[in-house]
């Protein structure tokens, strides 16, 4: 769905559909309460698709059962302001997702006062529905990381269907990167290195629980920002239970976005727990550049980011004349070097040839540790080449960025190949 949960930028996206395993939901749930007052479910039935998960050691946990707040409808209904249309923050294919705000005390705030919450509603009309509101509950509101968005509770009283999450000051990933507007500032090197990090901290964590569990829609819309852009991965409406220990994928209908997901994946249904490596590698390449995954609006032969940019991320020189002219050339050219062979192990075609995730993690460690060194990057001589050839700031570029009207970048049905 890729909602960005900021106030600073309202970025409505297509709709992301999907397909998940049944997750048996009840709305007879067994309730406690807490000693703040807030009801909050308890030995619940809401079920996991898999069988029963110990704690990871990637600094979280998998719960065996969800562990949320359950909300009224009247309340939520409040601390939105009757669903107002300022309070909008975005729109997918779920439905609209609206700013909050919360009283401890008293469960609802009034006037805009407590704390800052998102809630997402569900558009009666929405082909994805119970299904992905299912799989959020099941998979957020057992997971507990530093680096997955906080699901704080739920709301089912008859055809409405609510989540309330962490509110994400500073939005999503996307919007940083491909933005217009005097809102939107270029993110410096030492702050997409931080994202990045958090992001694959993240996503190690979901595949190194018990029971590996796969995104599935690793992208750039997906990663949410708090105040500090400490990262947090968003939306586990298409996630699913990996394999089992005697297999090496699960098949399911082929579901994703364009641009992200697996070659192996998008031809055969086959999804393995480094498809999601796959995605996680042009997202670095998108972290490069500054250019979509995906891009119509490009000439013919450079759609594809990925495709079209590989040739040029292993040689340094090559390199250096497709990073984000937004950097200015501020960045140090080792760690751009080792970030872009680093995404070309992700993106290879054989997912047995990719990293795992804990070992991307170790990898960008380094590299953020050598950073620690080098204060002061030099700017470099193909920053001064590209002004000298006449290219414009980012307000004027060309169209081989393209600007966020133009496209909405958001989750499709992948058609299966005959």
């Amino acid at each position: 769905m890729g909602i960005c949960w900021s106030s600073a930028s309202v970025n409505q996206s297509p709709p992301t559909t999907g397909q998940l395993s049944s997750v048996g939901v009840s709305q007879n749930t067994s309730n406690t309460t807490s000693t703040s007052g807030s009801t909050v479910s308890g030995n619940s039935r809401f079920s996991a698709a898999s069988g029963s998960d110990s704690p990871s050691t990637v600094a979280g946990q998998m719960l065996p059962h969800p562990n949320l707040r359950i909300f009224s409808f009247s309340e939520l209904k409040a601390s939105t302001r009757n669903f107002r249309s300022d309070t909008v923050l975005g729109e997918g294919g779920f439905g609209k997702v609206y700013k909050g705000w919360l009283d401890e005390k008293s469960n609802t705030a009034r006037n805009g006062s407590g704390s800052v919450v998102a809630v997402k509603k569900l558009n009666s009309e929405s082909l994805q529905g119970l299904q992905e509101w299912q799989s959020e509950v099941n998979f957020l509101g057992r997971l507990s990381h530093p680096n997955l968005v906080k699901l704080l509770g739920y709301c089912w009283e008859d055809t409405e269907l609510l989540l309330v999450y962490e509110f994400m000051q500073k939005g999503s990933l996307e919007n940083h990167l491909f933005g217009r507007g005097s809102s939107v500032q270029p993110l410096p090197w030492e702050t997409r290195l931080k994202i990045i990090i958090g992001a694959a901290r993240g996503l190690a964590f979901l595949h190194e629980s018990d029971r590996k569990v796969i995104y599935r829609d690793f992208k750039a819309s997906n990663i949410l920002l708090d105040g500090s852009y400490h990262a947090k991965l968003s939306d586990f409406g298409l996630a699913k239970m990996g394999p089992t220990a005697s297999r090496s994928h699960v098949t399911t209908q082929v579901m994703g976005t364009y641009g992200y997901a697996a070659p192996e994946y998008v031809a055969t249904g086959h999804l393995y727990v480094k498809s999601d490596v796959y995605g996680f590698g042009v997202v670095l390449v998108e972290i490069l550049t500054g250019l979509r995954a995906l891009d119509p609006n490009r000439p013919s032969g450079q759609h594809n980011l990925v495709e079209w940019i590989k040739p040029h991320l292993y040689d340094k020189r090559k390199l250096k004349n497709i990073m984000d002219i937004r950097l200015e050339g501020r960045y140090p050219s080792r760690s751009a070097l080792q970030i872009s062979r680093l995404a070309l192990t992700c993106v290879e075609k054989e997912p047995k040839n990719r990293p795992s995730m804990k070992e991307i993690v170790e990898t960008l460690e380094r590299i953020d540790s050598a950073n620690e060194k080098l204060r002061q990057p030099r700017v470099h001589s193909s920053y001064q080449a590209v002004n000298r050839r006449g290219q414009q700031p980012m307000q004027n570029r060309s169209p081989l960025h393209l600007r966020q009207e133009d496209l909405h970048r958001a989750a499709y049905p992948l058609p299966q190949r005959v």
